[in-house]
């Protein structure tokens, strides 16, 4: 396993997103997923994250990525929901026939920390420090 790191720490941190477009409206095609996943790769450096994986579905997003511990997380999200949503609109100007008052994306998401170890192998080997074996 390759870890990241860099001037102060060594780290390694992945992170599923999950994002809905608002009402669940079915309107995400290869061509759209397509842009909204260039729109990620061309914001995602200046936040110090990689993206690892994408794949959608007609109503969502699913996306693998590894971040930097100083990342802001919800800054991030925050600011690449509202650049894909103006742009997408603007590039593929039919989605606004199945959107309610202009809002693409629904406002809440989904984020999951991913890793190697089950958390219950995590939290043996944390409650067995100090031991003896």
């Amino acid at each position: 396993m390759k870890l990241d790191n860099n001037n102060h720490s060594v780290f390694l941190l992945h992170y599923h997103l999950v994002l809905v477009i608002k009402y669940r409206r079915k309107i995400i095609d290869p061509n759209i997923s397509n842009r909204l996943k260039e729109m990620f790769e061309y914001i995602s450096p200046k936040y110090n994250i990689t993206l690892q994986e994408w794949n959608h579905d007609k109503d969502h997003v699913h996306i693998l990525f590894k971040a930097h511990p100083n990342t802001e997380l919800s800054k991030f999200i925050n600011a690449y929901k509202s650049a894909s949503s103006r742009l997408i609109k603007k590039e593929f100007p039919q989605i606004r026939q199945s959107l309610w008052k202009e809002h693409f994306w629904a406002r809440s998401f989904c984020l999951l920390t991913t890793g190697g170890a089950p958390i219950e192998v995590i939290r043996r080997y944390i409650e067995s420090q100090g031991e003896k074996l």
